[in-house]
């Protein structure tokens, strides 16, 4: 009876000693099966507008994920496979008219614009589907004030969209990021360059006097926008935060840390940069297959290796892939070279931002969990997550 009893309270006391333990590898195994869809590494909604201006008419093309489609509009995935097709697209084309003119509008001086759909298409990015629509709205001239609304998943706060916007007027050109609860943005067409809240005369010597500029005046400012935008880009980026997981899971010196962190900033950030100029480019396929495989690596070295040293190498050459997974949003958004530097910066913040913060978090929990007896088996626990995950990411994006 007492050797019962003893059995038991030892049981007991074990469990209240690792009770964070537990707690901790359960948070990772349901946060990370809880995912919207293991294949799809950046699970939100993307979509992309594309405003043109001149003397004659205004074309906007507005192209949106056909998942975001289908999840928006069911009936039109009529045999339910999640793929939209172009005969579902042209049996449906009245719905898909209505949604996207309701949720998409266009104002002169506040009043709504009505737009013409003049055509709808199947386009392909980054090995995704989107549909593309073009609309036609009347011409717009130096005075006008203009105001774009996206209702798109306003009331769905369980999805993260994002609209990216890129608006052209008379060679001028302006971007913005429309996500969250910020829907609205303000062009402001005249014939005074305004650049940054400053005013001043334009140069009629060297241009045309019609010559207007586009002129955000939304509530966010553009640098804002972007550095929000890396902030959701990694958050939603449960493949790169896994990966980061992975590469602080093992014990390591704190000279080992910082090496790692430094090397995958530095590696990503080359190659987001050279990506989104366009002089570095690589199969979509090819760079979510590899980053899984990356994922995969490092679990593994976690399993099987007694001692880890010099980490930060593999990091700096999986980091480079990585870097190419996170151009891959800002790559069609077209921004002019002009304005290139500022939103790289920003996005690259933002990403870096988020990294920080969860390094700041792990490293101390981790610090605990090294001290305790049991903590090479957590670590193969979790590292035998981390692989499976890896493991599914890999044979989906390979063979989807």
């Amino acid at each position: 009876m007492f050797s019962s009893y003893y059995k038991i309270r030892q049981s007991y006391c074990f469990f209240e000693k690792n009770r964070l333990i537990g707690c901790f590898l359960s948070i990772i195994l349901i946060a990370f099966l809880s995912f919207p869809k293991l294949a799809e590494a950046h699970a939100y909604s993307a979509s992309y507008t594309k405003l043109t201006m001149d003397q004659n008419k205004t074309e906007l093309i507005f192209t949106l994920d056909t998942l975001s489609l289908i999840e928006l509009l069911p009936d039109i995935d009529r045999n339910k496979n999640w793929v939209l097709e172009k005969s579902e697209i042209k049996k449906e084309k009245h719905h898909i008219e209505e949604l996207i003119t309701e949720g998409l509008t266009l104002d002169k001086d506040n009043k709504e614009q009505t737009p013409k759909v003049e055509k709808m298409e199947l386009v392909k990015k980054e090995n995704k589907e989107f549909l593309s629509t073009t609309m036609i709205f009347p011409a717009f001239s130096p005075g006008d004030t203009i105001v774009y609304n996206d209702g798109f998943y306003f009331n769905d706060t369980g999805t993260n969209y994002v609209d990216l916007i890129s608006a052209s007027f008379m060679g001028q050109t302006s971007e913005a990021v429309i996500q969250g609860q910020e829907r609205t943005w303000t062009i402001l067409l005249t014939e005074v360059q305004q650049e940054q809240g400053q005013t001043t005369q334009p140069d009629t010597a060297q241009q045309p006097p019609n010559t207007a500029n586009p002129v955000q005046n939304s509530s966010a400012s553009p640098w804002f926008s972007f550095f929000k935008l890396g902030m959701l880009h990694i958050l939603t980026g449960y493949d790169h935060l896994l990966f980061l997981f992975a590469l602080l899971l093992r014990k390591q010196t704190v000279k080992q840390y910082i090496s790692i962190v430094t090397s995958f900033t530095l590696a990503h950030s080359i190659t987001l940069t050279l990506a989104v100029l366009g002089w570095v480019t690589l199969p979509s396929r090819f760079v979510e297959a590899t980053i899984a495989f990356s994922i995969c690596y490092i679990a593994l070295e976690n399993i099987l290796r007694k001692e880890i040293k010099h980490r930060w190498g593999i990091t700096f050459v999986f980091g480079l892939i990585h870097g190419l997974g996170f151009a891959s949003i800002l790559k069609e958004m077209s921004i002019p070279k002009s304005h290139l530097a500022v939103a790289l910066i920003n996005f690259n913040l933002g990403i870096e931002a988020v990294q920080l913060v969860i390094v700041l978090l792990l490293v101390p929990l981790l610090t605990y969990l090294f001290k305790l007896k049991i903590s090479r088996k957590i670590v193969q626990i979790g590292s035998f997550i981390i692989l499976i995950l890896g493991a599914i990411w890999l044979v989906e994006r390979i063979f989807s």
